[in-house]
């Protein structure tokens, strides 16, 4: 419990802090959005807010970890580096496609193949990694197992089967949190609710016993429930601490570099607290945004005809003349209805054990 304490108020104060000296930067060197010329017209109002914020979160988080560890003389475990590696990896390709927007001074940044083949790059390095390092127990980071509140044993996927399966969760993942990221706040919102139901996943993992014939083990079958439950609240305080000045109106925006590295946290947290499917759950509004774009587009391309005024889903209530802070805040909500129900079912499978 200190651990996460110490992770989530170092990681909160370091995005706190560090914020408004980043948007001065950022600000100071141009580094401002691109807006969509498509786009919401109210959006125009925002172009050159400072982006790139993403790079506090990432920081905040990384500072948060290693100073939990560092004060309570704990070790770092495999499971956390690794998540804690694809959020900075994907962070990485998010950086490039925000630099080269500021850069060239258009609203696309790297081309979509090689936006794409920087994600598989950094997922199937997590992959591979994520079956070696068993413990003690031989549980490794993450199973070859598809898993929704543990691992399904009928639905083996073996090690070349895992990597395209980790792959989808991680590209589906990150592209749904940077498709939430239309509005001030909503996806570092959504997020940071996700995030704490993971802070609870992984201490209960931790603190459950099963016993049997006076033998006592874990009942969950997670390799660092623990530490992974710390990286998560390190994430979740340095995503607060950058709300502080997401929120609306923003004055920076976390872009690619937060959204892509968002992604890939809640991403590797399922896979190693194996609760992959789960996510659909607790993301339940990342993935109703992500379906808003799939139907916009297959019926524009089937039929010539648009279902929503604009894709994504929030841009629709924008055009239909609801205010911003009203959809962020109603959006909120409807993800933490998800996280709760989520969070439900994940108890009451436990109950009967």
């Amino acid at each position: 419990m200190m651990s996460m304490l110490i992770a989530a108020g170092t990681a909160l104060m370091v995005a706190l802090l560090i914020t408004p000296l980043a948007i001065r930067l950022f600000r100071r060197r141009g580094y401002g959005q691109q807006i969509r010329e498509e786009g919401p017209s109210g959006h125009y109002d925002k172009r050159g807010t400072p982006t790139m914020g993403g790079t506090v979160i990432i920081l905040g988080a990384l500072v948060g970890y290693g100073l939990a560890h560092l004060i309570t003389l704990t070790r770092p475990t495999v499971s956390g580096l690794l998540v804690l590696m694809l959020m900075t990896g994907l962070g990485g390709v998010g950086f490039l496609d925000d630099f080269i927007k500021i850069y060239k001074d258009r609203s696309l940044g790297l081309r979509s193949g090689a936006k794409m083949l920087g994600q598989v790059g950094i997922g199937v390095l997590f992959a591979l990694l994520a079956t070696r390092f068993p413990n003690g127990y031989t549980y490794t980071p993450a199973s070859t197992h598809i898993s929704f509140l543990r691992d399904i044993d009928v639905l083996v996927l073996g090690p070349y089967l895992f990597v395209i399966w980790a792959l989808l969760m991680i590209v589906a993942t990150s592209n749904a949190v940077n498709l939430t990221d239309g509005l001030d706040g909503l996806a570092t919102g959504a997020t940071v609710l996700v995030l704490a139901a993971y802070v609870v996943i992984g201490n209960w993992q931790f603190r459950q016993s099963c016993v049997v014939n006076g033998l006592s083990w874990n009942c969950y079958t997670v390799r660092d429930p623990l530490d992974l439950a710390v990286v998560a609240a390190a994430v979740l305080g340095a995503c607060i601490g950058f709300l502080w000045w997401n929120a609306p109106p923003a004055r920076i925006f976390m872009g690619d570099t937060g959204s892509l590295a968002l992604g890939g946290v809640l991403a590797g947290l399922s896979m190693t607290t194996r609760t992959e499917l789960l996510l659909l759950i607790l993301g339940g509004l990342f993935m109703i945004i992500t379906l808003s774009v799939i139907i916009q587009v297959g019926s524009f391309k089937a039929t010539g005809r648009r279902v929503f005024k604009m894709a994504p889903l929030q841009h629709h209530f924008e055009l239909m003349g609801w205010a911003e802070t009203t959809i962020v805040i109603r959006f909120w909500i409807i993800g933490g209805l998800f996280v709760a129900g989520g969070l439900g079912i994940f108890y009451v499978e436990w109950m009967p054990k």
